[in-house]
């Protein structure tokens, strides 16, 4: 029998490199930001704002990168935000003038995005199986979400490709796909090559059971050039954010020492012919 006074210790989930499908990396994301939702708003809230459009760690600003076009030309438009967490995306576009729909698959993050407020529509669903009907929106965005997290990318896309009208754009960043190669440090030990940059392999954290409770999925540069097209989208630009000199935040892996040095964040600009 445990005294008391003992603490049972909370298992520190195992770190592994190992095959998951789709079901299963679902199933880890919805959970995993289903209970760190709350931690994540509280560390990074005040760097992505309530209502700013930031693609990354490095702070590129959809106010002054216009990849989705000029801020001007953004009113009336229909906008799907995937992956939105609390909608801070959603409501820089709102304040355009857009009609955007934020969409994740964590419910504890939409609480988030109640809580600050703003009224934009929100939508729990999972990015491969988008319950909207073909052509509903102008643009499509994710800021992180969703792309790096599911075992069959292109599906995501094919489900974009649909709901996006003719001529509409699909704007997504994601971690560099260097940044596999690296430790996930911010100093020094960060910046030594660990892994093969060609190992597929997803990373998983796993309970006591071997559940996956966390997923990422690697994809190499090309890889993802060709989940753009396989999916019937034209890629028009390929941007990696510099790390500017205001920006001095250490987030997981990425620092000033090593955005000095290596790109942390890719961001894919495509449009549907």
């Amino acid at each position: 029998m445990i005294e008391e006074t003992e603490k049972i210790e909370e298992y520190e989930p195992e770190a592994t490199r190992r095959a998951t499908g789709d079901a299963e990396s679902s199933r880890a994301s919805r959970g995993w930001w289903d209970r760190n939702a709350d931690e994540y708003q509280t560390e990074h809230g005040a760097f992505l704002g309530d209502d700013r459009f930031i693609w990354g760690p490095e702070g590129l600003d959809e106010a002054e990168a216009a990849l989705l076009g000029p801020a001007s030309g953004l009113k009336g438009l229909d906008v799907l935000e995937i992956g939105a967490g609390a909608a801070q995306c959603s409501r820089w576009l709102a304040a355009q003038g857009a009609r955007p729909v934020a969409l994740d698959l964590s419910h504890r993050q939409l609480q988030h995005a109640l809580r600050i407020g703003g009224g934009v529509p929100l939508v729990e669903a999972d990015a491969c199986a988008l319950p909207f009907a073909d052509g509903s929106f102008d643009l499509a965005c994710s800021a992180y979400g969703a792309v790096p997290f599911v075992a069959d990318p292109v599906q995501v896309m094919r489900e974009v490709r649909r709901v996006l009208r003719p001529g509409g754009r699909w704007v997504f960043s994601v971690t560099h796909p260097i940044r596999w190669a690296f430790p996930d440090e911010p100093g020094p030990e960060g910046l030594s090559v660990a892994a093969s940059y060609f190992d597929r392999t997803p990373y998983v954290e796993q309970d006591e059971q071997g559940r996956a409770v966390y997923v990422e999925h690697h994809r190499t540069l090309g890889d993802r050039v060709r989940d753009v097209v396989a999916a019937g989208f034209r890629l028009t630009d390929l941007v990696e954010p510099e790390w500017p000199a205001w920006n001095r935040q250490e987030w997981g892996g990425w620092s000033p020492l090593r955005g000095n040095l290596i790109p942390g964040t890719a961001i894919f600009v495509c449009e549907r012919d």
